[in-house]
Formats: C-alpha cells, structure tokens, sequence
C-alpha cells in the first residue's frame, strides 16, 4: 500500500445496533475496493472482519476490526464496531481515533436503543455522523417509516441524499438527489445502471433534492449567497456544503444500501471518499497538558496506542493512531507511560488479518505493530524531541459482576495470567482480587460479555471456569455515642507490657464539631481537642481521631499505637466482618507505666477498647447503592418500573430523550445481580441502563437480620 498524505486519509467508525448488518457492510466495502475476491457471510463464519473464534461460534462481533482499503486515491481506514452494548468499549476506543461514523439502521426496525447509545458516544466526541438505512430488501423494509423515525428523533439535520423508488423485497432502485440519477439493479447484476430519474419520481426527488440544497447552503457564506444569487449550487459545492454540515453536525446525510446484495455501497464509499473529513479538517486531540496536537507530519512523531490483540501465530498486535510526525520501521520511540524505550519493527495496514507492510505512516494514518516489548493500550510512543501523552478513552462503569474461579485450583495462576491479558483487549473488563471478600471478581458491560470471556478461557486457554454471585461489600457503622476503657497488662518476667485507653466513640458526620462535653450515663466528660486527625479509609468512608489526653495520663508517642489498633479493628466490624467507616473516636483517659508501657501494650488496648464501644454504638450495616440510569421505549416504562421497585429502587425521576423514556433510581448493589439480563427479557433487547456507584446508606432491619444469621453459619462452618 503506498504512503498517503494527511489530506488524503479517511478515518471512520461503521457503528449500529445489533443486527443492522455492519459486518456484512463491511464485507461489501472490501469486496469494492478489491482487497478480497469473494465475500464472505456471517452464516460461513468467513467473514473478514469477524474472524476470532468467539465471533464465529455467536455469530456475533466481539472486537472492532480495523479495516483498511485503498479507494480513490485516498486511504480509507473504517473501523468495524461491535453492535452489542455488552462490547461498547470497541465503539468508544474507534470513536476516539476516528474522524466519523457511518450509523447503520436496519429499514425494518428503525432507530433502535443500540442506535440511541452509540449516537450519544459521537455527541460527547463531537463526531460527524452519516446515517445508512441498510437492509432496505428485508420483506419488512420501511424507508419512510425509518426516515420518520430518524427526523422524529434527531430533527431536521437528518437529510437524504438517496431514497429506494420502493422498499421491501421489490427493492431494485436507488435516486440519488444529489447526483440527480436513478440507480437500478437487474437481477443478479453486479452493478446498477444508471438512468435518468423517471416521470414519475420527478417531484419526489425535487423535494429531498430542495432539502439537500438548502441544507448544504447553510453551512457556508459563500454558498449561501450563491445559492440566494443562482438558486442552485454545483454538485462540488453543495458536496462542500454538505461536508461542512457534517463536521458542524449540523446535518447528517442519509445514505441506501442492502449490503447482502451489495446494492448501493459502491456508491455510499464514492460519496465518504469526498465529503468525510481528513484528520486535519478535525477538531485536534488534546493532550494530559491541556494542549492541542495537530496532525502535522513535519512534527516530531507521537503514537497513541488504542487497542491490543493476541492472535494465534503471531502473538500480541498493536494498534495505533499516528497523532503527529511519521514513523517507519525500526524507528525507536520512547514509552510516555512506562518511561522504557521502544523500536518499531515491522509495521501494517491492516484489514482484519490481511496485513500489508507499510513503507512509512503519516500524521493521522491508523496501522499496526506486532510484538511490541513493553506497550499498553492507552500508551503513548514519542520520537526524540516530543513528550506528548495522550488519555483521551474514557470507558463506561462496568455493570455486570461475578466472582470466577478456576474449577481445578491448580490453574487459579494461569486464569489470572489468561484474565490480564484478556483485558489488555478489552478494556472494560476489571479484574479485582478483592482481598475483603475472598473473591476474584470480574466485572463488565452484561451477561453476553460475561459469557464470552469465559467461551474464551474454557476454549482458547482450556481453562475451565466457574462463575458466583459475588459477596457485597458491606460496611459496618455506629449510630450512637458509646464509651468505653480497656486496660492491657501482661507481666511474665522482666519487663511486662501495661497500657489503658479510655475512650468514646459515635457516629461520624461531615463537618460537625467534637462536643466540648459528653454526657454518658448521668457523667460530663470534657473534652480538649488537642489534635484532630482525619483518615480517609482506603475502602471508603472516614475515621476522625480526636486526642483530648490530658495531664499527660498518655504519653503522646503512644498514640499512633492507639490509631493502629483502631484501624486494625475497623478493617473487621463486629457484625459480619465487613470494613467499619464513618467514626470518631476520641481518647480522653488512660493510663501508663514509666516501665512496662510500650507500643504494643497501647494498640492492643486501644483496638479492643474500640471493639468494645462499637458494639454498643448500635452498630449497623451499610450497603452499596449505585446510580441507575435506564432507557426504555414508552411502552416498556411500567413493566420496567415495578421491576425497578421490586429491587428496592428509589426512583428519582423520569424524563423522555431521543423517542425513548429514561428513568433515574437509586438500587443497592445487591439488587443489580441478574439487572442486565432481566431488563433484556422485560424489553426485548431494547432497554439498555448505566450504574455507577452513589454511597452508602443503612440495610432494612429486615435484612440486617438475615445477613448476621448468615454471618454467624458461616463463622460456625468455619
């Protein structure tokens, strides 16, 4: 593949929801550009694009694939996207190194949620969006109806530049109103003819052909005062016109296309080879200081790292963005992230496992490397003389949790191994080993993503695995004041160890000040504080520890032994061994030995002097809530909703975007086990939700209950 310039370079995402055909799509597009001879289908698991064996065994696209054709004398770097919100992380990393996306909606289902929320990840990236009504020979085909859809849910700015003469199985005939021709497919031809529009189609198309115009004149000045002075534009400007719309997003053209008999997309990649925007037509990426990176190819070279596979044979691939400068191979870069050096060796472009060796890649070309020694995605290489660094992925808060574990123990080393490099791959799965639950917990966007990270270890890695409902990580907590003292004396020849606490202990709240006096039990107690020492908990929550000694009862070189036995007994509360937080504790009182008092002596006394008072602090449990947010077509909203509250949700509001409802509820974590699936069965697959976790709050009485019986079995199996 030769070099091509900045200026020359198309970078897009070919986004939709499931089932909308990209991977057919994209199939077609390298059959066009002749990459390939034959396509493949999805049914042959012969694709191009879908090529893991995960992605065969579901018929289903896993990992976006980088697909790089040659059309027109430009470079066409399309990034193929899973459509499953279980795989999103492909669609935010393609999106952030893209310069567009190509949206497919099936004509027979119209704008569905899939659409909704991968239309809202080119809003927040600010990516222009070019909409294709694919399928329109499917017997349930509706152009009108999804073009309906597409204006009822983002206005005015969706504007056809093709629509089919019908739709349906008859399906055989595109107008194009920009090119101002009819498109027709005899049967079995390969490609259409190209006749002038029919008598009778002529007002139809004038009226999307007015529509266009107008739309493309908008966006310019100059093209507007053309438009004003001659009523008309040349197909270059309003090609122009229309381009500027898009980078505006203030218009998203509507392209035709069945992809299963390749109709039309010759025609949809004629028409992104002049109007998608160049790297350098685009806003420039911001790097970790705030500055702007244009990409100029006179620059010192600065790669971004976006995404890593393993593939059989080869080992690790290394996909990039070239932001700035140029590379060739063996050049040697420096790592931004793990301070360690780097050398290129051979580099690709790349279409799904076709790899040509690329002589050298220009300021925002997308390739790839093979067996990099020590590169992450999400790192950024510099050649000498630039120290750019990129983290402009930000990934969606997981939403689905198990805990995994290896079946035969023996394996638990190589399924960690296996889970650290799966994740190298896909982001947006988290691996925790949680030393507080006992458990490894992976977590990720459903159970469909679930599901196939474990086909991969049983199948790829022969790993046999087995998922758990993981444990919640409760809290425990105080809600009242509470007193107590513990003395620690031990004597056993020589010196002993002597140490006694006196101390309170109540409810921690943000900004409230300690007491000058405490009554407890009929007493006043004055407190001094003569030092206040705020602990942020490393698993959430705060512990304030007062010191109100005084009279010198304690040496104040023993107090740090009293704090550490204190959050040594916090890190195991008294009800189900769960992290205490939200605590303060004040030492008033105590006593010592000129000779036996030492550091040992005060921890231990101060840790069960705690333990004491927290257990008649009217100690409670808390639970994790999290911040649910769902989207779900109007009709599902009250199935939905009692679902929600038989969860023990707090709804917190309802409001309508884009054709679909979206309701906001507080649920606690133990409610959202099986969420992602039973709202996949309430909804048909059309409701889709995000979590993101909010505080902690206090069990039902109820509840509390059975998880200390359950506590107290589980202490007595032990």
């Amino acid at each position: 593949m030769k070099v091509y310039k900045t200026n020359e370079i198309k970078n897009i995402a070919i986004l939709g929801g499931s089932g909308t055909g990209k991977t057919t799509f994209a199939e077609a597009i390298l059959f066009e550009s002749g990459l390939i001879k034959r396509r493949g289908t999805i049914d042959a698991g012969n694709t191009v694009s879908d090529y893991y064996p995960v992605e065969k065994e579901y018929e289903y696209s896993v990992f976006s694939t980088l697909l790089s054709i040659e059309w027109k004398n430009k470079k066409m770097n399309f990034i193929d996207c899973p459509g499953s919100d279980d795989f999103v992380g492909g669609v935010i990393s393609a999106l952030n190194v893209t310069d567009m996306a190509l949206m497919l909606v099936d004509a027979s289902t119209g704008v569905e949620v899939g659409t909704i929320n991968q239309f809202r990840y080119t809003e927040k990236l600010n990516a222009p969006v070019v909409f294709v009504i694919n399928k329109l020979d499917h017997d349930k085909a509706d152009y009108e109806n999804t073009l309906t859809n597409l204006k009822e849910v983002y206005g005015n700015k969706v504007v056809p530049v093709q629509y089919p003469v019908t739709s349906g199985t008859g399906f055989d005939s595109v107008v194009d109103v920009l090119k101002r021709k009819m498109y027709k497919w005899a049967p079995d031809a390969k490609a259409p003819e190209v006749l002038e529009i029919p008598e009778s189609e002529k007002e139809r198309a004038e009226g999307y052909y007015q529509a266009l115009l107008e739309a493309a004149a908008e966006n310019d000045e100059t093209l507007m005062e053309k438009y004003f002075d001659k009523g008309t534009l040349t197909e270059e400007e309003m090609r122009d016109g229309i381009q500027k719309g898009m980078i505006a997003r203030d218009l998203f053209p509507v392209m035709c296309t069945s992809a299963e008999k390749n109709m039309c997309v010759h025609r949809v990649m004629n028409f992104l080879s002049v109007v998608a925007p160049s790297p350098d037509q685009m806003d420039a990426p911001i790097n970790t200081d705030g500055e702007e990176v244009k990409p100029d190819s006179n620059a010192p070279a600065s790669l971004f790292f976006f995404k890593t596979t393993v593939e059989p044979h080869i080992g690790e691939v290394s996909y990039f963005k070239v932001m700035s400068g140029k590379i060739k191979e063996g050049d040697d870069l420096a790592n931004a992230n793990r301070h360690s050096k780097e050398r290129l060796g051979q580099i690709f472009s790349v279409a799904g496992q076709i790899r040509s060796k690329a002589e050298h890649l220009e300021a925002g070309d997308i390739g790839a490397a093979v067996k990099l020694k020590d590169v992450r995605t999400g790192n950024t290489l510099n050649e000498k003389g630039s120290e750019q660094k990129f983290d402009i992925i930000k990934y969606p808060e997981p939403r689905y949790r198990r805990a995994i574990s290896a079946v035969n123990e023996s394996n638990s080393e190589k399924m960690s191994e296996a889970l650290t490099r799966m994740r190298e791959e896909d982001p947006t799965w988290l691996v925790e080993v949680s030393k507080e639950l006992k458990q490894t917990i992976v977590s990720g966007q459903g159970e469909f993503h679930l599901r196939t990270l474990k086909w991969r270890l049983e199948n790829n890695d022969k790993i046999e695995i087995e998922f758990t409902e993981p444990k919640i990580p409760y809290r425990e907590t105080i809600t009242k004041l509470s007193r107590a003292d513990y003395r620690h004396k031990k004597q056993s020849g020589g010196a002993g160890q002597f140490g006694e606490v006196h101390l309170f202990v109540e409810p921690y709240v943000e900004g409230e000040p300690v007491p000058p006096i405490y009554k407890f039990n009929g007493q006043e107690f004055k407190i001094q504080s003569r030092d206040v020492q705020t602990i942020e908990l490393e698993w959430g929550g705060k512990l304030v520890f007062v010191n109100s000694i005084v009279g010198g009862a304690i040496d104040t070189r023993f107090l740090p032994a009293i704090l550490k036995g204190i959050t040594a007994r916090m890190e195991q509360g008294p009800l189900t061994g769960s992290y205490a937080r939200d605590v303060r504790v004040i030492v008033y009182d105590g006593k010592m030995h000129a000779v036996d008092s030492n550091e040992i002596s005060f921890m231990l006394a101060g840790r069960n002097a705690f333990s004491t008072a927290f257990k008649n602090a009217g100690p409670k449990i808390l639970e994790p809530i999290y911040d649910v947010e769902v989207s779900v077509p109007g009709e599902f909203m009250g199935d939905v909703m009692g679902d929600l509250q038989g969860r023990r949700a707090m709804i917190m509001g309802m409001e309508s975007e884009s054709g679909f409802e979206k309701l906001k509820a507080r649920v606690p974590l133990k409610e959202l086990s099986n969420y992602s699936t039973s709202l996949s069965s309430l909804t048909g697959g059309r409701g889709s939700f995000s979590m993101k976790y909010a505080t902690y709050e206090l069990v039902q009485s109820d509840i509390q209950d059975r998880l200390l019986k359950e506590y107290e079995a589980s202490q007595n199996e032990d």
